[in-house]
């Protein structure tokens, strides 16, 4: 077991990925608006959120107190005198504009009863934040369920910009798997991610990703102060077979319920009398358990740890014997990453890649075992197929790991880096002798295999804006996508646009509303398109397509436009001032300003981000065989 040391002090994460919830707040507290209820789970941001909304406003503050219940108005008490009544301090706070009340769950009974009149009576307007779970005065639950004020419940934030705080917290980019394993342990709790990050700070266990700036967390969870006060309820458990079914689960997990087995800790024996296989889980115990909701039963009879900070803290809180006891061999894993591939398989090949579960692959890697490298393939491909063309070289590397055949420094088997989709700034180069290498280790991955390149795949041909090279080859939401395009109908590529993102497919659904926003004639609905395609294209970490360029280009200026467009020819800064009679540092203005909306570092880029058409394309194919040609409905 490794307890970690004191966490070094991290810098103040800027606020971001709020800014829908962060419109809300504000507009609640304008106009005729009586203010907002903000809900969450602790760590979730809510604070933050409301105090970023108040900034540099005239605003009043509070907050509960705890043990402070019998104290009357004591949340109250730099706002008002020692002694007053509850009619007497309405009217003392009536010209107070806006009330923002902190931690309103802690609030006395009189300070409660203070706020819901305030609410009821006054002309202040009132920003209140509630924890969720926690026991609320019923004064302040009647402001949301007598519906006095709306409530804003607060979910989890992005995995994007869990990755942005995680940089900053670190100081360079963690590599995406490592983003992924952060963001489902803090499940949502910022306290929770910053303290595991201030604890992984110089930490053995992180190490550089060859030739890129970024870094990668192999190893076992930190039992930080943080981390043990969210599991203290897990570790306190001192029933002898709910604490062996939880450690089961945590080196074993999933596991099958019999639900005729045994209802105590009795072991199976052969007629030998010798133990017969591993025991059957102890019922009587796992119902108490999912009773208090440690564990969860799926509707195939699997039984998993309800959070994925379970299974790592209780790996890293058991004794040496004990872990070897009940750990399994990596290969003993291969029943249940065989079953996690052909979900996965399944999935392609109904076109449908939305994000799924897949926790023993995750898991494996999170701890360093080598995963089976056509498994990683297939994540590599599903990644890839999602948009996520950074995910999908994290899983090519890990996979490449495990083959006699992986060259030194960083590939890319799956993520795609071609027909113009590059993952920016560290991108890695493919390599489709490792791909095949490693694919052809999993009979699994015999229908998802990557077909030869042709010259102009339909699909490509499609996202490169050329649909009429498409026409009787595809089907489906593709073949919906190629004919809305072929008749620049904008309502059209929008339903398909959408299509795509319900199935999972962002990058495709990014590059649909973008052609989409230039198909419009009704420049609101053009406005929405170009919004949606922006937004789900900053999901795929970094990608970027002619489609994708062509978006970013109608967001520059005219005269950007015009200074990229010749720096695209090779010009330097001199001949295009000398050309637009501009003066040099203006042209390089306008070239860092473009620079950052286009996600380019240089200039180098620009020739395949202006050219919306290459004359000479490698196409990329993310989508199974059986979608390139036309098949029978």
């Amino acid at each position: 077991m490794r307890d970690a040391v004191a966490p070094e002090p991290l810098p103040l994460w800027p606020f971001t990925g709020r800014e829908d919830e962060l419109r809300l707040v504000r507009r609640s507290s304008a106009g005729a608006r009586r203010g907002l209820v903000v809900t969450g789970p602790p760590g979730r941001g809510k604070t933050r959120l409301v105090t970023e909304a108040v900034r540099g406003t005239d605003c009043a503050r509070i907050a509960g107190i705890p043990q402070a219940h019998r104290m009357p108005f004591a949340a109250f008490a730099p706002l008002l005198p020692e002694s007053v009544t509850l009619h007497r301090a309405v009217r003392l706070l009536s010209g107070v504009r806006t009330l923002l009340v902190d931690d309103a769950h802690l609030l006395d009974d009189s300070s409660a009863a203070l706020v819901h009149q305030l609410a009821v009576r006054s002309d202040t307007r009132l920003l209140i934040v509630v924890t969720d779970g926690a026991p609320v005065p019923a004064a302040v639950s009647r402001l949301w369920t007598g519906e006095l004020l709306p409530r804003l419940p607060l979910g989890p934030l992005p995995r994007e910009e869990t990755a942005r705080l995680v940089t900053v917290g670190a100081g360079r980019a963690p590599e995406p798997l490592t983003v992924n394993r952060l963001h489902r342990l803090a499940g949502g709790d910022l306290r929770l991610l910053r303290e595991l990050l201030g604890a992984l700070r110089g930490h053995e266990d992180l190490t550089p990703v060859p030739d890129t700036d970024e870094w990668a967390w192999r190893g076992p969870v930190p039992l930080t102060p943080a981390v043990r006060e969210h599991t203290a309820h897990l570790l306190t458990r001192t029933d002898p077979g709910e604490r062996e079914t939880l450690d089961r689960l945590a080196f074993a997990e999933p596991l099958p319920v019999e639900l005729d087995g045994p209802t105590g800790p009795e072991h199976p024996m052969d007629p030998a009398g010798r133990p017969a296989g591993p025991a059957p889980l102890d019922l009587a115990a796992l119902e108490r358990l999912e009773d208090d909701g440690l564990v969860h039963v799926d509707g195939r009879g699997a039984v998993r740890l309800a959070h994925p900070l379970h299974g790592p803290v209780l790996r890293a809180a058991a004794s040496g014997l004990r872990a070897r006891r009940l750990a399994r061999a990596p290969e003993e894993y291969g029943p249940a990453l065989d079953a996690e591939a052909a979900a996965l398989t399944a999935l392609i090949g109904q076109a449908d890649v939305r994000t799924v579960p897949a926790p023993v692959g995750d898991w494996l890697v999170a701890e360093g075992v080598p995963v089976p490298a056509g498994y990683a393939a297939l994540r590599a491909r599903y990644a890839r197929l999602r948009g996520e063309v950074r995910e999908a070289a994290a899983w090519a590397r890990e996979g490449l790991r495990t083959t006699a055949s992986a060259r030194s420094g960083p590939v890319e088997a799956e993520a795609g880096v071609d027909a113009g989709v590059g993952a920016g700034a560290g991108a890695v180069t493919e390599a489709s002798a490792e791909l095949a290498l490693a694919e052809a280790q999993s009979p699994a991955l015999a229908s998802v295999r990557r077909p030869a390149h042709a010259p102009h795949d339909p699909y490509d041909a499609v996202r490169l804006g050329a649909p009429e090279r498409a026409a009787g080859r595809l089907t489906g939401v593709f073949a919906a996508h190629a004919d809305a395009l072929t008749h620049a109908d904008g309502p059209a590529l929008d339903r398909a646009a959408g299509e795509l993102e319900r199935r999972g497919f962002l990058l495709f659904s990014a590059e649909a509303y973008a052609q989409a926003a230039a198909a419009h004639r009704d420049p609101g609905a053009a406005r929405t398109a170009r919004t949606r395609a922006v937004a789900l294209a900053r999901r795929c970490q970094g990608a970027r397509t002619p489609a994708l360029a062509a978006l970013a280009l109608g967001e520059l200026t005219a005269r950007q436009r015009q200074i990229v467009t010749l720096a695209a020819t090779g010009l330097s800064n001199r001949q295009i001032a000398e050309r637009l009679t501009l003066s040099i540092r203006t042209v390089g203005n306008h070239l860092y300003s473009a620079y950052t909306r286009l996600g380019a570092s240089d200039r180098t880029a620009l020739p395949r981000l202006t050219d919306p058409r290459p004359t000479d394309p490698r196409p990329t194919d993310p989508r199974p065989a059986e979608f390139q040609e036309k098949q029978p409905a």
